[in-house]
């Protein structure tokens, strides 16, 4: 099992997602989120699927959305750092994403089936890693993060976002979360 990053492996931003993993086996938790995920997102009608609890906020599709991009961005700097990369990678800036996305226009099932295979193919890639992979350090948005809290904010990151689509769309979600 993996142990929780330490404070100086991520910025503090992050702590938000971070903080919502316990003492778990993050692999474990990252493979059964897919079915978590596809549980929630599964049987949403239209109606719901377009849904947005205030006018300037996203819909239930665009969070969908922006967990996949999130999963992309953040599973690509844990390749690159877990290989050694010395570059400095881009920030990742989610609202002028969402504003070339098409994600209300894609089918939900669709979307779904992406973030599904995304997540199994980051279970896959974590579960291969040699232990000093994990430590490794590598810098995005100007700031050093490590292999192993990039796991960890990609767990917190959708556990984040079940809460809001819970609380704040009314989305009826039962979560794992600790």
């Amino acid at each position: 099992m993996m142990a929780r990053p330490e404070s100086h492996e991520y910025q503090g931003y992050f702590e938000r997602y971070i903080a919502y993993v316990g003492d778990e086996d993050i692999l474990a938790v990252m493979a059964d989120q897919i079915d978590e995920v596809a549980r929630v997102f599964g049987s949403l009608s239209t109606e719901k699927q377009h849904f947005r609890y205030a006018a300037d906020k996203w819909t239930v599709l665009e969070v969908l959305g922006h967990m996949l991009d999130s999963e992309r961005v953040f599973g690509f700097r844990a390749l690159s750092f877990a290989r050694g990369e010395q570059a400095s990678l881009p920030g990742f800036d989610e609202q002028a994403y969402m504003l070339h996305a098409n994600h209300n226009d894609t089918a939900l099932e669709q979307l779904l089936e992406e973030f599904v295979y995304t997540r199994k193919s980051h279970v896959l890639m974590f579960d291969h890693l040699k232990p000093d992979a994990w430590l490794r350090v590598g810098t995005a948005n100007n700031n050093a993060i490590s292999v192993r809290a990039l796991a960890f904010i990609m767990v917190g990151h959708i556990r984040h976002h079940l809460t809001i689509l819970n609380e704040r769309y009314g989305l009826k979600i039962s979560t794992s979360q600790s």
